[in-house]
């Protein structure tokens, strides 16, 4: 598409000198994500400072019928902030301060270009948590966080992205302001309009600001690395944990054989923490007050665990440093298979209680259509939320490999909707899943869908193409 220059001339005017670029060095690590699939182009760059300029980019966008595709930190995986078909481009980088911390209501509120480690950092200085946990906290933002509606590590005991947002600011599509930035725990005062943007992927407003919801501070924090020999056991094992935790776990991730090798080979400074290797794996923690005795009941529980045979062995964090490198293990699982080689991807919920169910049928099938592709299957095993994820069989087979993306994730997302899942746990849907959402969600659904985006966006300017499918049904 072609942007009129005299719709660029007004949209630098609006923002001044510091607020946009044309320079195409500037822009060019907007237009990439991550993984490399998703490429875009854009005439413009704007990079605006205040709501007030957000509020006049999207006047004009509206008034000209110029799309606009919004970017935090640029960490998303399904493209939803790439301007695929030259759209212009509005970074939240600059909208980027942090208001006071309200210690007796347990809130903080923060502009959207505000990265995660920055609000926890600004909670933890106040002795208190964020829980969202994420391993590109460093880079993305608050308000791609919301827009995604973000999960991470800590859902099982705080819940996702939705859960921890009181008050939310936003530009709908004409200009208009929506200043939501309540710090409210009960409010029924009609429609809950925050949650319309939590997880909406720019499609309905940009989100410019949040009201945030603080936690205490723990004070003891008990990490945990068991080897169990089958997913069915690391199910019975988050059971047997949550009861002699009294439910004080916070985090509870699977971890397969293969990943911990990938991890070992490409990531300097990690090494195996146990003595015999292990199908399957557990990362755990809990964290609670100093006066709950939880280390001893933690260490007691997983102890028991190991007697019954539910788990073969369990190395339990002595210190911060410990712990930290057991949590290494984890986080740097999607960077040691990048650098293995190509892989092919899903993020899938299905209820708890079926993932092992689930992993033996789903995984001989991606297998059978691709012989020697090696599962890496990892994740939230106690929000039901899976990483599951494919490598190539081996070196040199990456282009070829590369081409069955579309079969396999078909294949893969037929047999989450036979277990009753999702197709999109925590990623969202952006480019990479809108076309093949019809064949997952009711026409219903979907209907419902498009009429909350034509009645918030009509002339559809924001994030065209993304997350909402067009009428035409498969």
């Amino acid at each position: 598409m072609t942007v009129p220059q005299a719709v660029l001339g007004r949209l630098k005017e609006a923002v001044g000198i510091k607020g946009f670029s044309d320079d195409p060095s500037e822009i060019a690590p907007h237009l990439e994500e991550w993984r490399g699939k998703y490429k875009g182009h854009t005439p413009l760059l704007l990079k605006p400072a205040t709501v007030v300029e957000v509020s006049a980019i999207l006047r004009i966008c509206h008034e000209s019928g110029t799309p606009v595709v919004t970017q935090g930190g640029n960490t998303g995986l399904v493209g939803g902030q790439i301007p695929i078909h030259g759209e212009v481009l509005l970074s939240t980088k600059r909208l980027n301060k942090i208001g006071a911390v309200d210690e007796r209501g347990m809130t903080l509120t923060a502009e959207a270009g505000v990265t995660l480690a920055q609000v926890q950092r600004a909670a933890d200085d106040k002795n208190f948590l964020f829980p969202l946990n994420l391993a590109s906290e460093g880079t993305c933002t608050i308000g791609g966080n919301i827009a995604t509606n973000a999960g991470g590590t800590h859902v099982l005991r705080y819940g996702m992205t939705r859960a921890l947002v009181l008050g939310i600011q936003a530009v709908l599509a004409n200009g208009t302001v929506l200043d939501m930035l309540r710090s409210l725990a009960k409010d029924n005062s009609g429609y809950d309009l925050k949650q319309m943007f939590i997880g909406s992927e720019g499609t309905l407003g940009v989100i410019t600001a949040a009201t945030l919801r603080l936690f205490p501070k723990p004070d003891v924090a008990v990490t945990a690395f068991a080897a169990v020999p089958s997913p069915a056991a690391a199910l019975t094992l988050l059971g047997l944990m949550q009861a002699r935790t009294g439910g004080m776990l916070s985090a509870f991730e699977l971890i397969p054989r293969i990943a911990l090798d990938f991890v070992t080979r490409h990531i300097e400074g990690t090494r195996d923490p146990l003595t015999a290797p292990s199908p399957w794996y557990v990362l755990m923690e809990a964290t609670g007050g100093q006066e709950a005795n939880l280390a001893a009941s933690f260490e007691a529980g997983l102890a028991a665990t190991i007697t019954d045979g539910v788990a073969s062995d369990a190395v339990v964090a002595g210190s911060q440093a410990q712990a930290a490198a057991l949590w290494k293990l984890r986080e740097s699982i999607s960077e040691s298979q990048k650098r293995e080689g190509a892989s092919i991807k899903h993020d899938i919920a299905v209820p708890v209680s079926t993932i092992p169910d689930f992993l033996a049928r789903a995984t001989p099938v991606v297998q059978a259509l691709v012989p020697g592709a090696r599962a890496v299957s990892f994740g939230h095993l106690g929000d039901g939320n899976l990483h599951f994820n494919f490598n190539a069989p081996g070196a040199g087979d990456d282009p070829a490999f590369l081409t069955l993306w579309d079969e396999v994730q078909q294949a893969v997302h037929d047999i989450v909707k036979e277990f009753g899942g999702s197709i999109s746990a925590e990623h969202g849907i952006g480019a990479m899943k809108v076309a093949t959402l019809p064949r997952y969600k009711s026409h219903e659904e979907l209907d419902a869908m498009r009429a909350l985006k034509n009645a918030f966006d009509s002339k559809n300017i924001l994030n065209p193409g993304k997350t909402v499918p067009p009428v035409l049904r498969l």
